[in-house]
């Protein structure tokens, strides 16, 4: 892996990187031997009971999802968009995890695995991968796999019986993706067909334009190992024209690039830059390229974009993304949690001071919400909720410690291990985190969980004779996976075919540092590290802001007022259809109204109308501010323990769950009727239970009613909407019934399709369930989690509107004509009735934006986000 141990020296270009890796510091207290091999024994527990979940549950398919206890299988499971891109129906968990048990000493399973991806697993399916995603988990876990077999060969022990057969594989795969790179840029495409390549209607693809940065830029490392292992040059020659390529189309003022480009014309489609998703593995595979591979070139480019990226992102401790154009114009307010990597590759590039800050700025994030969340604003407010159990913050914790010798990393190391064990174990594996805020789970274990979690923390906490080989000889690319470094010793023949789009650069020897930096010169006082920490942490705790007031909106009298509106009152409807205001009742109980100014009674009562529209836009904005958090449904018997929580909605009445220190726990049974809509005819069933509704028929009110009646202790609501899940739905927040609902005193929650559909299997197999219902999820033993500052506002991939604009542009001409549009809000009072629009919830727009200003800025985002889960996960 090439960290520690390397000695300066003249002959060996690469020595000075990580060679500041002299422990500076000299810490009173450390942990003690016997804490780290605790430590390090409860790391590999952890994998076994991960890694025997998947075969046992999952294998041969792709993944496994830990709730339900099953392998997730493309084609048969709902689709989750480009997420799906990384599988390919080649047991992509079991080939992602092979180098994996090498390192955890598991050498019989590692020879087991390997006969078992050779006699079962096939490259030529006729299905659609992303090349990148493709390339980093299942190329590079052939190659890493084959690196390992190599060495345990030679070792004379073990894997006697191996004549390179994953290397073979290795091959077929990478010719099964060249055809991606017949591009007249040389990027590639960024899906391929395994079976028929690109172009060509059996092939599903080849018409795509654009691609990310990092999925053209992270293709080196596994092709030129696959070059120099096979001696066949084809592969690290399309790997080193894609890079040419993005190199040449850099912004030559900022030397920063953009997250998108166009394959064929090579014009900036996203032009914001930083070092999160998008870019992120591009900058990380330049510098591991010089590294692996010995070339100088890449060294100086690494440097030149380093300098930039310190000069223009790097806002110590934050990270934030610029216009390449226009670099000291932010581009953002958040930052994603893949930027998590950069302070291990700071660390490799020898920059220690700007990656402890960086990587301190992390783990309080962390220490607030438990976990990483997906993205999170620069006052550290959740920004997007959800946690796929990533490992960068664990490699960067590993390689800070391996620079620092600070036993305080090892503290890191123990929390990260703790908050998984905690709150993502289930008792199929672990889940990821739907949202940390409330510790609800998603059914999902990614491969990368595997591949690179728990090498980085088994490393953290062994020692040298834990290891069945020295990292120093091998490189990790950016899953994970080892490539020895003796493959820059290769000869590398030119293929004739290859070519140098960028000509013969001329290397500027001011980018380069040929010295290795001596920290305990650079850094002689002890206390240095924690005096860069303490001040982030005291920033991250005091940023917590309250909301801004809202303003009133003060327009004068109107014969009807936002606040006043009820869905379910004629006369109300009656005033809305003279000023020319319609409402529409939508399928997954949202309310939207639209206003036709020529649909007036008269231009006064089209004046009015409009003032009303404006009204209810700025009352949902204000109410979505103020919206409550999303709940927590923790099913805490056997055999879950507390393990599997459930996404809920909240409703606007009834006990509130935030000011329950313990909230309410009880076995659940279904009510009957199951529609909550009549006096419960098993009230001697319910009485002291959690009664289980189905949505429809009647008001939430109503339900709640009933069941309290019947002697309830809490309701759960679930929704009849087939297919409908807290994956792809925003929240949704059960309205009251238009009249006082303070009778309700029962806390009611509600479960989408998906997630009730857990609960109910959950009962019908084990019959007595218990479950707690509270505002967020407990430890098994009962603690509650550390509170955070972001209950206020919900992650945006989780509340997106459905907008629907006007037909056609407004003109000066049309105005009588135009269409006035206030957005649909996940909120219900029932699907019927659903809920009166001032209960409703809209995404948080300034009301004092244009609607088209605000549709494109939430465009952005989503298309950020969605960028995000396609470049990397």
């Amino acid at each position: 892996m090439w960290t520690l141990g390397q000695s300066c020296s003249a002959s060996m270009k690469i020595s000075w990187l990580p060679l500041l890796l002299l422990a500076f510091l000299r810490p009173v207290h450390c942990m003690s031997r016997d804490e780290r091999h605790k430590l390090r024994d409860q790391v590999v527990e952890m994998f076994d009971h991960a890694y025997r979940s998947y075969m046992d549950h999952a294998y041969p398919a792709d993944e496994l999802m830990p709730l339900t206890c099953r392998g997730r299988v493309r084609g048969l499971e709902p689709s989750r968009g480009d997420v799906d891109d990384a599988l390919g129906k080649f047991s992509l968990t079991l080939i992602d995890t092979l180098d994996t048990l090498v390192l955890l000493n598991k050498t019989e399973e590692f020879e087991a695995a390997v006969r078992r991806v050779l006699s079962d697993v096939r490259l030529d399916n006729d299905i659609v991968v992303s090349v990148f995603e493709t390339n980093i988990r299942v190329l590079g876990g052939l190659l890493g796999g084959h690196s390992m077999a190599v060495m345990l060969r030679e070792g004379g022990r073990h894997m006697l019986w191996y004549r390179d057969e994953l290397l073979h594989m290795a091959k077929d795969l990478g010719l099964r993706l060249l055809p991606a790179f017949n591009t007249s840029s040389g990027l590639p495409y960024p899906r391929v067909n395994l079976k028929h390549g690109v172009r060509g209607p059996e092939t599903r693809t080849g018409t795509e334009t654009d691609t990310c940065t990092a999925c053209a830029g992270t293709i080196i490392l596994e092709f030129a190992a696959l070059s120099r292992f096979t001696g066949d040059p084809i592969f690290e020659d399309h790997a080193r024209r894609a890079l040419d390529f993005l190199w040449e189309k850099r912004q030559r003022n900022s030397n920063l690039v953009g997250t998108t480009i166009n394959i064929h014309s090579g014009e900036w489609v996203r032009r914001d830059s930083g070092v999160g998703a998008g870019i992120d593995s591009y900058y990380e595979y330049l510098l591991k390229a010089y590294i692996l591979l010995g070339d100088d070139l890449f060294l100086q480019r690494f440097n030149i974009h380093y300098a930039s990226i310190m000069k223009y992102i790097s806002q110590p401790p934050l990270l934030l993304d610029v216009h390449i154009h226009k670099p000291l114009l932010p581009a953002r307010t958040w930052m994603d949690s893949l930027l998590a990597f950069f302070p291990g590759l700071q660390v490799l590039k020898g920059d220690i001071r700007p990656a402890i800050e960086t990587h301190e700025m992390l783990y309080q994030v962390t220490k607030k919400h438990n976990f990483l969340p997906e993205a999170f604003t620069t006052d550290f407010r959740v920004h997007w909720a959800q946690h796929p159990l990533r490992p960068e913050f664990a490699e960067s914790t590993y390689f800070l410690y391996k620079a620092t010798g600070d036993p305080y990393y090892l503290e890191v190391g123990r929390t990260v291990l703790e908050n998984l064990n905690r709150f993502a174990r289930v008792p199929c594996g672990f889940a990821a985190m739907k949202d940390v805020r409330t510790g609800s789970h998603e059914d999902r274990m990614d491969s990368f969980f595997l591949a690179e979690m728990f090498k980085y923390l088994f490393l953290l906490f062994a020692e040298s004779d834990d290891l069945p080989f020295d990292v120093e000889d091998y490189i990790f690319t950016t899953e994970a996976h080892l490539l020895p470094l003796s493959l820059s010793t290769a000869p590398r023949s030119q293929s004739p075919s290859a070519s140098n789009s960028t000509g013969v650069e001329e290397l500027d020897d001011s980018n380069f540092d040929w010295t290795c930096p001596n920290t305990r010169l650079l850094f002689p006082d002890p206390a240095y590290p924690r005096n860069l920490r303490d001040p982030i942490k005291i920033a991250v705790d005091k940023s917590c802001p309250r909301p801004s007031p809202i303003r009133e909106p003060g327009m004068g009298r109107l014969p009807l007022r936002a606040q006043d509106f009820m869905a379910n009152n004629p006369e109300h409807l009656e005033l809305l259809r003279r000023m020319g205001v319609s409402l529409i009742h939508l399928k997954d109980g949202r309310v939207q109204l639209v206003q036709h100014a020529s649909q007036a009674v008269s231009a006064i009562a089209a004046e009015d109308g409009m003032r009303f529209m404006q009204e209810m836009m700025e009352l949902s904005s204000q109410q979505q501010k103020e919206q409550l958090p999303p709940r927590a449904v923790q099913i805490v018997s056997h055999p879950f323990f507390g393990r599997v929580v459930l996404t809920a909605g909240p409703a606007q009445f009834g006990t509130d769950l935030s000011k329950s220190s313990t909230g309410v726990r009880g076995f659940v049974t279904v009510a009957e009727p199951y529609s909550g809509c009549a006096e419960v005819t098993n009230a001697e069933l319910v009485q002291g239970r959690i009664a289980l509704l189905q949505r429809g028929q009647c008001m939430f009110a109503e339900k709640a009613r009933h069941i309290q009646k019947a002697g309830a202790i809490g309701g759960i609501v679930i929704d009849d909407n087939e297919g409908s899940s807290s994956d792809t739905a925003p929240l949704f927040q059960m309205a009251g019934d238009g009249r006082s609902t303070d009778d309700v005193t029962l806390p009611l929650l509600f479960l989408f399709h998906k997630e009730g559909n857990i609960l109910l299997e959950a009962l019908k197999e084990y019959r007595e369930v218990e479950v707690l219902l509270s505002d967020k999820a407990r430890d098994r033993g009962g603690d509650v989690q550390e509170e955070d500052c972001s209950t206020e506002e919900k992650d945006r991939d989780q509340s997106q509107p459905s907008v629907q604009e006007p037909d056609q542009p407004k003109t000066e001409q049309e105005e009588d004509d135009e269409e006035a549009v206030v957005p649909p809000a996940k909120v219900g009072s029932e699907p019927d009735a659903k809920a009166e629009p001032k209960e409703e919830q809209s995404s948080d727009k300034d009301p004092e934006r244009l609607l088209d200003a605000l549709l494109a800025d939430w465009q952005e985002d989503l298309e950020a986000f969605r960028q995000m889960e396609k470049d990397e996960l």
